[in-house]
């Protein structure tokens, strides 16, 4: 029996990154009260490495091909320096502001810069114009992130 649909599967597969992504950032805030906040950075690039490592290599869990890394466009390799960004500033962010609040500026980046990357068909993705829902849609989440802030 089929419980999700498989047009709802990747908006599920999203709710749980979000989900992971909030206690990510907690965890990461936490480990930096311990060891620093870069050091935090340090030891969730280097776990998150091994664990990717031991999933490719020893279960040969991946898919694609490791060795076309060649062909991939430039700017498809600062991936992995915008991760080490993302979280150092939302380790930085979380004991300043809180779990929530922290999350609800980051839902607003993110949507914004996901509209416009859709809308110019930034990184060799499709374009797909913006539409008035999705602005409006914009300002109800600013809004709603406004009312969520403390």
């Amino acid at each position: 029996m089929n419980f999700i649909s498989s047009e709802m599967l990747p908006l599920v597969l999203a709710l749980i990154s979000g989900v992971l992504m909030a206690v990510q950032g907690s965890l990461n805030s936490s480990l930096s009260k311990v060891i620093g906040l870069l050091e935090a950075t340090f030891i969730v690039q280097i776990t998150g490495s091994l664990l990717v490592m031991i999933l490719l290599f020893l279960f040969k869990m991946g898919k694609g091909n490791l060795y076309a890394w060649q062909g991939a466009p430039w700017y498809s390799w600062l991936g992995g320096m915008i991760g080490v960004a993302i979280i150092y500033l939302v380790a930085a962010s979380i004991p300043s502001v809180g779990v929530a609040n922290a999350t609800t500026a980051i839902i607003v980046g993110q949507v914004l810069t996901a509209i416009l990357i859709d809308h110019f068909g930034g990184f060799g993705l499709e374009r797909m114009a913006c539409s008035p829902q999705q602005l409006f849609g914009l300002v109800l989440l600013a809004v709603g992130a406004k009312l969520l802030l403390k």
